[in-house]
């Protein structure tokens, strides 16, 4: 990708070292302005990649065909520096990733105009400019402060931008590189890529933000529609504007700012009352979506990919990995924007014969398809995204569009890819088909073979061709609805134990759709299909329970996580968004059916426990569990459960019952119950009951986890359901044992405080 740089320059003023802070700068007149940008497309108009404004109606600036198509020019309020007559002027000719340099000079009354170090275009003026300052404003996108259509701004990237307080000469601004010190000190310099919109000399300090403005692959991101960044002075007396993030490098010195301001954020979460202890969750930023992606195991280590909206860049894989799945410790993100695509949406993970592990995930955005990185240990901290991606690719978002061999069109979908698996010595991979469903399955007439869930299978020798394979299984009405989908894929073999060991027989195939949450399909998998025997949900209400993601370890047990989606609002306020449910140990019963449990790593986390003798409960009684910690433990119940009527627990109590959550086995309706209608007035409050039927005398047990916001519910192996709660009274802490209808025995109760696990 070679480098387009336009540069303008304009003399006056004295120098100032890059490093050093200047409250207010001297006024300027002869200068130059340097930016590295490249235009998101040619067709745009009016827009200014660097510009210098005094607040006074006077402005000097970077513009981009605002008086003829594809040509820069030397903008200034009411063309009054600027030549009206540029048909002689060379068009711009870079695509999206080509960036260039451009400068603008201004000495005494010559004006001239420089792409990549050569002149373009020079005039000399009638009289001498204005002088900037002392309190100029910067802007990046729009022309001016005053600039009205919003449809007039730079569309496109900027690398590094530079003001110079005198007129640089052609050989000077050749020499200039992005990112790089030398020649004469700038005046003012952003570096987008190692100091953020961090102004590097001190002098700009406020900034404010409009539109669409991020920043993404070392660059500053304007998507136009008025999109612009503007920055001020110390002191400046127009709007005001907040202090500019003080972004730093790895190199550089770590600024005593980001140090308080690392120690603060880290009080504030553990201070904060809805912050699980020992659930995953985002460090920081927003988990929005915050699906678990790219689970593997590797020489002894549990590794986990979590999706989550990283400020100033965009969709990324954050990083974890576990010896017991219960301490966690933080790598540098695996994927993100950049190499192609502009951001990464969820997918898999596989770790090949080599013990090189690969990522499979959504590129975004519009017409992209399926990429794929790559990494080798033992930590898998450095990521590779694929030359061959997308090695599926789109023909619109999330779809691709195919020719039958009779030339008739058909559709597969190219999104949210499975994790990849090797059978008879090829790979093979899944994608979801939301986006089909979309496209053509929703229509009151769409065919029955493209209405509801289904996903598509791809083969590969190399990892890099991918062909086409069928549509995996065929649904079953009687299980799923018409409106559901079938993505964030899951396919593995299925061990026949909590414990692993020899595979089943059986594969699960777990995924979501995005209207019903969480589900699951037990089959057999021959000959390049899928024939599910077994249909189960995991949600039943809403969607709260959504987002799985799966291994198999070395012991042979496939251990899935969760994404609970109940975002209140004020989350981005709080710093931190995105909880996952506990890790769930899955296997096959006897029956053929579905088996579930935590994870038994997470009994170290177990403080000094208590235990009840029996506790028999008469219809409407209820009895308190002294002692027990209510926003941090692990509670466990066998109860024989009455003829009818139900008997359970409540947590995240208050005294008075103003607050509580529910968590019961209806015998009556052979149902388990999560009733959060009193919980709290923020989150999803419902009464959410899924199956449960216990044979004749089977007595039922219930693992109960409550951690601050979040409640789990385990029953018999067989059932659970997972939910967060957010009580507002600070009495909401208790713990009761209850039963209605027909009462109920509790044989054996117990209640262990769980110490917290996640760092803060």
């Amino acid at each position: 990708m070679k480098p387009i740089v336009l540069s303008i320059a304009l003399a006056g003023g004295a120098l100032l070292a890059a490093a050093a802070p200047a409250p207010a700068p001297a006024p300027l007149q002869d200068k130059t302005l340097v930016a590295w940008v490249s235009p998101a497309n040619l067709s745009q108009k009016a827009g200014s990649v660097l510009t210098l404004d005094d607040g006074d109606s006077h402005f000097d600036g970077i513009v981009f065909a605002e008086l003829s198509p594809r040509r820069w020019m030397p903008g200034s309020e009411g063309f009054n520096r600027t030549p009206k007559q540029q048909a002689e002027w060379a068009e711009e000719t870079a695509d999206a990733r080509t960036v260039v340099q451009v400068a603008l000079v201004h000495q005494g009354r010559e004006v001239t105009l420089y792409r990549e170090g050569r002149a373009y275009a020079r005039h000399t003026l009638a009289s001498p400019p204005p002088r900037f300052g002392p309190r100029a404003t910067v802007l990046f996108g729009r022309r001016h402060l005053e600039a009205g259509d919003p449809e007039n701004s730079f569309t496109g990237r900027i690398l590094d931008a530079r003001i110079y307080s005198q007129a640089l000469t052609a050989e000077a601004i050749a020499a200039l590189k992005p990112g790089q010190a030398g020649g004469p000190a700038p005046w003012a310099w952003w570096s987008f890529a190692d100091e953020g919109l961090r102004e590097k000399t001190g002098r700009f300090t406020g900034i404010e933000l409009v539109g669409e403005v991020r920043l993404e692959g070392g660059s500053l991101v304007l998507k136009g529609k008025g999109a612009s960044v503007i920055t001020t002075c110390p002191g400046d007396p127009g709007e005001k504007r907040a202090p500019a993030p003080k972004a730093w490098s790895f190199s550089g010195p770590v600024p005593e700012e980001a140090v308080r301001s690392a120690r603060l954020l880290r009080e504030r979460l553990l201070a904060d009352p809805y912050r699980p202890g020992y659930h995953f969750c985002v460090p920081e930023d927003m988990g929005m979506p915050g699906d678990p992606n790219g689970a593997f195991y590797y020489q002894g280590r549990y590794h986990l990919m979590y999706l989550y909206n990283r400020s100033g860049a965009g969709f990324c894989w954050g990083h974890i990995s576990s010896q017991d799945l219960v301490h966690w410790r933080q790598h540098p993100d695996a994927i993100g924007p950049g190499d192609g695509d502009e951001g990464c949406f969820s997918g898999g993970a596989f770790v090949d014969d080599d013990g090189t592990a690969y990522l499979s995930y959504w590129m975004l955005w519009g017409a992209r398809g399926i990429g794929l990185a790559k990494s080798t240990g033992p930590r898998f901290d450095l990521w590779q995204k694929t030359a061959a991606n997308p090695v599926i690719r789109s023909t619109e978002w999330g779809v691709t569009e195919a020719l039958n061999p009779d030339g008739s069109k058909f559709y597969y979908g190219s999104a949210d890819p499975s994790n990849i698996w090797k059978k008879d010595g090829r790979y093979h991979m899944l994608t979801g088909n939301l986006l089909v469903l979309n496209k053509i399955g929703r229509a009151a007439e769409a065919p029955l073979s493209e209405q509801g869930d289904r996903l598509y299978l791809f083969a590969s020798d190399d990892l890099k061709t991918w062909q086409y394979r069928g549509v995996f299984y065929e649904r079953n009405p009687q299980w799923t609805e018409r409106s559901e989908d079938n993505m964030c894929p899951s396919f593995l073999p299925l061990p026949a134990t909590a414990d692993g060991g020899p595979p089943s027989g059986k594969h699960l195939l777990l995924f979501i759709s995005h209207n019903r949450g969480c589900q699951y399909y037990v089959g057999d998998y021959r000959q390049d299909r899928f024939h599910p025997d077994h249909h189960g949900r995991m949600t039943w209400v809403d969607s709260t329970f959504f987002a799985p993601e799966a291994l198999v370890d070395a012991r042979g047990r496939q251990i899935m996580w969760a994404w609970l989606v109940d975002n209140p609002p004020g989350e981005k306020e709080k710093g931190w968004s995105g909880v996952y449910g506990l890790p769930r140990t899955l296997w096959l019963g006897a029956d053929g059916t579905l088996r579930m449990r935590p994870v038994p790593e997470l009994e170290t986390l177990r403080g000094p426990g208590k235990t009840w003798p029996a506790i028999p409960l008469a219809s409407g009684e209820s009895r308190v569990l002294e002692g027990v910690a209510g926003t941090s433990c692990e509670l466990r119940l066998e109860i024989k459960p009455g003829t009818g009527g139900g008997c359970g627990v409540k947590v995240r109590a208050a005294p008075d019952g103003g607050e509580e959550t529910l968590l019961y086995f209806d015998a009556g309706a052979r149902q388990l119950v999560f009733d959060s209608t009193r919980s709290g007035v923020q989150g999803r409050p419902a009464v959410e009951r899924a199956p449960l039927a216990l044979a004749a005398g089977e007595p039922l047990t219930l693992r109960i986890f409550v951690d601050q916001s979040v409640v789990e519910v385990f029953a018999n192996d067989r059932q659970a359901i997972c939910r967060r709660v957010y009580p507002t009274r600070s009495d909401s802490t208790g713990v009761s044992l209850f039963a209605t209808g027909a009462g109920a025995r509790f044989e054996k109760t117990q209640a262990w405080e769980m110490a917290p696990a996640n760092p803060y």
